[in-house]
């Protein structure tokens, strides 16, 4: 990892700081209003990236849900890992992501994108270096909500032992709540002149339900579900309230979110929604790729 911050400071950065002027700091916000499903999730993302790198849209904060419930899996990460029809039989959806990780269930959740050309100033350096940026705009965002929210030391690597869940350990600088739990997990590409990471905050319901889908002995998926309930939670138990609790929306999460990006990392927000461009792109990859058997089946 370089050294362009250190994970010991302050979470609060100036990006002007990184090259020594002040770097551009308007980006456009989306929100989108109505779920959408798996497929068109990460078409999207995916759109608004290449369309960053062409510099044809500016850096880009996106903030959605999803429908049907879908389980996502890393882009390396075997089909096996899922039992396919136990998916089906619960009407969930399967996609494969475009950036890295293991498995996620995505359902009462708040879901973050953020995309960028690979030379913007807060991508700069490698992978690890634009993580912690991130990361420390959503702990400002957490703690908006009144979670003591923290991440995970930039030492800390998963190691190959692990299961198929994203939320079973916190990788680096992945958040925590303030009793270590995983709260957040995030994953980045970098590829085509791009930078694109997204990631997952749980807000209700039960943190173990990925492991109804996985394709597991019995006894280990007990052990297993009892290890996610140890180590991960949602934000209505970091926050100690109920799950139909006022504080655990969608929209109050996105408000306290974009403060925290203000914040932490100095930018302005310009609210917005796809060019036509992205949209007419985000269809073709919808049907070439995320929508396909076969890129879902690609590992």
């Amino acid at each position: 990892m370089s050294e362009a911050l250190n994970p010991h400071q302050s979470i609060f950065v100036d990006l002007a700081e990184l090259e020594g002027e002040r770097a551009p700091v308007t980006w456009r916000l989306i929100i989108d209003d109505a779920p959408r499903s798996g497929a068109a999730n990460m078409a999207i993302d995916q759109a608004i990236a290449e369309a960053c790198a062409a510099e044809e849209s500016p850096p880009t904060l996106r903030f959605y849900r999803w429908h049907p419930p879908t389980v996502s899996l890393g882009r390396l990460q075997p089909i096996g890992d899922i039992d396919e029809a136990r998916v089906a039989a619960l009407g969930y959806e399967i996609v494969r992501r475009p950036t890295g990780g293991r498995a996620i269930l995505h359902t009462d959740e708040f879901t973050y994108s953020i995309a960028a050309s690979v030379h913007h100033p807060l991508m700069r350096g490698g992978v690890m270096d634009a993580y912690l940026r991130i990361s420390n705009a959503l702990i400002a965002g957490l703690r908006l909500l009144g979670v003591a929210a923290d991440k995970a030391p930039g030492d800390v690597r998963v190691g190959p032992d692990v299961s198929a869940v994203c939320f079973e350990t916190p990788s680096a600088y992945e958040i925590t709540a303030g009793d270590g739990r995983k709260l957040m997990g995030s994953a980045q590409s970098r590829r085509a002149n791009y930078v694109l990471q997204h990631g997952s905050l749980p807000l209700v319901g039960d943190i173990t339900r990925l492991v109804d889908v996985l394709a597991l002995p019995a006894e280990e998926a007990e052990r297993l579900r009892a290890e996610l309930r140890r180590r991960a939670c949602t934000l209505a138990e970091a926050l100690g309230v109920t799950d139909d609790s006022e504080l655990v929306t969608f929209e109050r999460v996105a408000d306290a979110m974009r403060r925290g990006f203000e914040t932490a990392l100095g930018l302005n927000f310009q609210p917005g929604g796809l060019t036509a461009s992205e949209v007419r792109r985000a269809a073709v990859l919808i049907r070439t790729q995320f929508a396909d058997d076969a890129w879902n089946r690609l590992r």
